[in-house]
């Protein structure tokens, strides 16, 4: 009685086939020594990226949710009750109506109001694009990275094959330069996700932006109507 195995084509060519990591390991080691900090600057890219977006989310969730429970009491004319609920806030909406409410308890101006909301909405601006700048310098830097890491082996690898045997020279130095053009395919490898990334944080971040500046908008016009309300019923109460 025979025992029949079935294999699998795919799983024994991913067996065959050296895994991926190995593939990348030997693909660093071969490009030499500036593999390496082409490899750190792409992790601390990453790092920065990824701590960028979750702000930023965190600060949109936050932003909605305070912005949900203060736009209803200031479209009722309770600018009290609406100031006791975002001046202790964190959050870049709460900065933002918390100045403009600060202010209007002074003055009934608009223009004074709105000044003070910018005011608040540049306070808050440099905390959502700090570090942004940093992962489009650091694709730069990989970048350079990778071409000075190619032009010094090149120039490693025409110092080697300058007395080499003749015979030999045309192999050693094709194969010293392909050893050479790994760094700049890693540092383009590292530098093209950190600029797409770099792209899509810029555009988070003026979501964001934009929505402080739509609520400020929303805040001025419920405000005009409260006390356009608020006068109206005092002239009606006077005559």
């Amino acid at each position: 009685m025979s025992n029949a195995v079935s294999l699998d084509p795919a799983s024994v060519q991913v067996a065959a086939d050296p895994g991926l990591v190995q593939v990348m390991i030997s693909f660093i080691q071969d490009g030499g020594f500036f593999m390496y900090p082409i490899l750190v600057v792409l992790a601390i890219g990453l790092g920065i990226v990824i701590e960028r977006v979750l702000y930023l989310q965190i600060t949109k969730n936050r932003n909605k949710k305070v912005w949900d429970q203060v736009y209803p009491l200031i479209s009722k004319g309770q600018f009290r009750q609406a100031l006791d609920s975002v001046k202790d806030s964190n959050t870049g909406i709460g900065r933002v109506v918390a100045y403009g409410l600060e202010r209007a308890k002074i003055s009934r101006r608009h223009d004074d109001i709105e000044l003070a909301m910018e005011e608040g909405l540049m306070e808050v601006l440099p905390r959502l694009e700090t570090r942004t700048s940093y992962i489009s310098t650091l694709a730069n830097i990989a970048t350079l990275l990778g071409l000075l890491g190619t032009i010094i082996g090149l120039i490693q690898a025409f110092t080697a094959v300058a007395n080499a045997d003749p015979a030999e020279k045309a192999d050693l130095l094709s194969a010293s330069i392909s050893v050479a053009m790994n760094t700049t395919a890693f540092g383009l490898i590292a530098a093209i996700p950190l600029i797409l990334s770099f792209s899509f944080i810029s555009s988070m971040t003026n979501k964001v932006v934009d929505s402080m500046e739509m609520a400020s908008v929303k805040f001025l016009n419920a405000f005009r109507q409260v006390v356009a309300q608020q006068e109206q019923r005092n002239n009606s109460d006077g005559q």
